[in-house]
């Protein structure tokens, strides 16, 4: 009987342990999160910071034959829908932005590792284009392949992100549906 006791004892002190080092991996998968959220925040600040001490509104420069650095200022979405809507489109990427901050830790446990780098690239990235728009009253936009509208890093990250947590999400239920 000592023994049964003992090992649920035992059990119950690897429950625990499990516990604490379950907790921990989470505090540093956040923790990374934001690492890596900050770094697409550099980059993204540091791109249009350099934009806007080299360009002239308007100006494009031919990098390579399907790449230019053209400087637009951008008050709409995406794709240049919603032009002019400066302040309802910054209200509407704050309330995303805390969204997604709320939802991140879910997001990142179904997503898995996918999960988690899609948040913190997204994350990276919303951040990124809510200064500009409280900044500047617009995104700064550059990177333009001519055959896509003009985009930014923070932009990028976004719709990388995005892929990044669909690809988490469908390879989990495609995980569940197996077992």
């Amino acid at each position: 009987m000592e023994e049964i006791e003992s090992c649920n004892g035992w059990s119950k002190n690897m429950k625990n342990l499990y516990r604490s080092a379950y907790a921990k991996l989470y505090a540093m998968r956040f923790q990374g999160i934001l690492w890596i959220a900050a770094a697409v925040l550099g980059l993204d600040r540091l791109t249009k910071v350099w934009i806007l001490q080299h360009f002239q509104l308007g100006e494009s420069r031919r990098i390579t034959s399907f790449f230019y650095l053209t400087f637009i200022q951008n008050t709409g979405t995406a794709f240049g829908f919603f032009q002019g809507n400066n302040k309802a489109l910054l209200l509407l990427a704050i309330i995303i932005l805390g969204t997604l901050l709320y939802g991140a830790r879910g997001l990142s446990e179904r997503g898995g590792f996918w999960g988690a780098i899609g948040v913190a690239l997204v994350l990276g990235g919303a951040v990124g284009n809510v200064i500009d728009r409280v900044h500047y009253g617009q995104v700064i936009d550059f990177m333009d392949f001519r055959v896509w509208p003009v985009f930014n890093i923070a932009d990028s990250a976004i719709t990388i992100g995005t892929c990044a947590i669909a690809i988490g999400l469908f390879r989990r239920s495609a995980n569940e549906d197996v077992v």
